[in-house]
């Protein structure tokens, strides 16, 4: 899927999340319409945070992230501060709503 950076491993995702401030993370499925129509709307606005380090990773490809992230649904948005999950919003993500979020989580750090 174009989007972020693809994760390759959990551990690739793990020591992203370990050793960035804020990390942005997609978990998608390949044959998920609703994943694809999401990223399109939310790419340019994480893009526009310069702090903000992104990556996804497809739920399909890696299974082990449903369970190590507890994911039941797709698609899932993770914000991870200091290596801290801070944010997570599944299925219905509403682009509004996320960026209101995000700004709530930057302005208090």
């Amino acid at each position: 899927m174009d989007g972020f950076k693809e994760a390759e491993s959990v551990g690739e995702l793990r020591k992203l999340i370990d050793n960035e401030k804020l990390v942005f993370v997609f978990l998608y499925g390949e044959h998920c319409s609703v994943c694809h129509g999401v990223m399109p709307q939310i790419r340019p606005m994480i893009d526009s945070y310069n702090d903000l380090t992104s990556i996804q990773a497809d739920i399909e490809k890696l299974p082990i992230l449903s369970g190590e992230f507890i994911v039941f649904t797709v698609p899932v948005v993770l914000l991870f501060l200091e290596g801290k999950e801070v944010l997570r919003i599944a299925r219905f993500i509403r682009t509004e709503e996320l960026k209101d979020k995000i700004d709530r989580i930057l302005e208090s750090v």
